[in-house]
């Protein structure tokens, strides 16, 4: 199994644990969408995401499904690194940062639908904004205890 997971980097870190335990958390919650946008019937396009499946609903499966291929593997990998590799934790939580900034801006300024129905994702892309923000600091913060004593 080392030829896919070398040595833990998590001696290295020196953030704040519950940055760790958020990036976990937030790989899982990238996991169950996946799921759903693979192996729901629609894809969830229709059931969750409310789109009108009557023009060219294959493409929209296929889509759908694409876009649940990358969410399981994007969440893994941020599992394996929340829980192997904790000196990545800032840079995953740094990309997850401006990824949720630009399905934000896309959701909500570039795109807004033409019926005004917005999906669950757009909602939670604003709402993790700040929360990312907040463990990004905590992951790149020392925490008290790992500062360099200062001898006078």
């Amino acid at each position: 199994m080392t030829i896919f997971l070398p040595a833990s980097t998590n001696d290295h870190y020196r953030g704040s644990r519950y940055a760790a335990w958020f990036l976990a958390l937030y790989g899982i919650v990238w996991i169950v969408p996946g799921m759903i946008h693979s192996f729901l019937p629609d894809g969830g396009a229709g059931v969750i995401g409310g789109l009108d499946l009557s023009h060219n609903p294959t493409m929209i499966f296929g889509m759908f499904a694409w876009a649940g291929a990358t969410q399981i593997a994007h969440g893994i990998v941020t599992l394996v690194v929340a829980l192997r590799y904790r000196a990545l934790v800032p840079l995953f939580l740094l990309v997850s940062l401006i990824e949720r900034t630009l399905l934000s801006w896309s959701g909500w300024v570039r795109h807004i639908p033409v019926n005004g129905h917005h999906p669950p994702e757009h909602y939670g892309s604003l709402i993790s904004l700040p929360v990312i923000l907040l463990f990004l600091w905590l992951s790149v913060r020392r925490s008290r205890s790992q500062q360099p004593e200062i001898v006078t």
